[in-house]
């Protein structure tokens, strides 16, 4: 016998048209989503489509439209709580715009990078959204720009590269949460990175290739510099790429002949690294040490006691960044921009007052 899943022929738009009552070019223009066609038709068509289990020739409608229908996006480390509520806030925008996304992870290296933009090139996307790992290597993005590719930039911004950029206010964020600190009475504070360093340490800020990590530092030093603070790239420290590297960094910083006594995590990972290196090390949050982390990842709010962060709004980044994606596909006139999305510092427990 036959088997009946294989002999089934697949659903045409001439068939929804026909169960629409509507032309096929009718049929085809809402199923494809383009052109001009009324909601009542658009209903009756959505709903034949529905009935007859239509799925589109996704091959057929590319060569139709010109579009594949689909978004590119290249995250620097999908692990990272930051880029999964960014990936989703994407996700949205192109849904409810019927576009599909394709997601690539660059794990902040830039070779990988390159070879994710050129795959996904090769896949013919309509669009792609780019976390650079370095802002100063950017050749294969403006190939990207010379292919007629539209292209917006995610949580870091290459001006050189006159292109949109989606970010979080990166310096005035670290600004706010340096003061916060300097308020509390804080002098020795130190700003911990995963971004990697030969040797852990910060001589010259100008170097820094990752501008979300070079502006929030800027905002950080010139804090301390305000506050009339010595030597204020001296407790900046690079390189908490997983648990043994941060283990170390924590512990040179403490053993120093003035050691910090608060300690700002540049994301939710490093965050959650610092707060496991404090605990093996039998320290005590606040009483020993305060730390605040950007991003208000879950385990933040569960520890003992819970961590004050910055939050960064992340959903709406994303969001805004597929949507500004879809607007250059769409071809809107619309300038070059950097997209600032605000931050808050939230007031938690892990950070105690001192001298007081």
């Amino acid at each position: 016998m036959e088997d009946s899943a294989h002999s089934k022929r697949a659903v045409t738009v001439a068939d929804v048209a026909k169960a629409a009552k509507v032309s096929k070019a009718t049929a085809a223009r809402v199923l494809g989503g383009y052109g001009v066609v009324s909601a009542k038709i658009t209903d009756q068509v959505m709903a034949a489509a529905a009935a007859l289990e239509y799925r589109p020739n996704e091959l057929a409608r590319s060569m139709s439209t010109g579009r594949s229908g689909i978004i590119g996006v290249v995250v620097g480390d999908i692990e990272n709580a930051f880029f999964s509520l960014a990936v989703r806030g994407i996700s949205d925008a192109a849904r409810h715009a019927r576009f599909n996304v394709i997601i690539a992870n660059s794990g902040e290296e830039l070779d990988a990078e390159k070879s994710a933009v050129d795959l996904l090139i090769g896949k013919r996307v309509d669009g792609l959204i780019v976390t650079p790992a370095r802002c100063d290597s950017i050749e294969h993005l403006q190939h990207v720009r010379r292919a007629g590719v539209p292209l917006v930039l995610f949580d870091r911004a290459i001006p050189e590269l006159d292109v949109d950029a989606v970010t979080g206010d990166d310096r005035d964020a670290a600004i706010t949460v340096t003061r916060y600190l300097i308020a509390q009475g804080h002098r020795c504070l130190a700003y911990v990175s995963a971004m990697d360093a030969e040797d852990g340490g910060l001589t010259d800020i100008g170097r820094i290739s990752n501008s979300a990590v070079r502006e929030r530092v800027e905002g950080f030093v010139s804090v301390l510099t305000e506050a009339g603070l010595p030597n204020p790239l001296h407790y900046i420290r690079l390189g908490a790429t997983n648990q043994q590297q941060t283990d170390s960094v924590i512990k040179r910083l403490l053993s120093e002949g003035s050691p910090p006594t608060a300690l700002l995590a540049s994301d939710s990972l490093v965050g959650l690294r610092i707060f496991k290196s404090l605990q093996s090390l039998g320290l005590s949050i606040p009483k020993d040490v305060s730390m605040i982390s950007f991003l208000d990842a879950d385990w933040t709010s569960v520890t003992v006691p819970p961590i004050t962060i910055v939050d960064q709004r992340v959903y709406e980044m994303g969001k805004l960044a597929g949507e500004r994606l879809i607007a250059r596909i769409e071809r809107a006139p619309l300038a070059v921009e950097r997209l600032r999305v605000s931050t808050s510092l939230v007031v938690r427990g892990s950070v105690a007052a001192i001298g007081r």
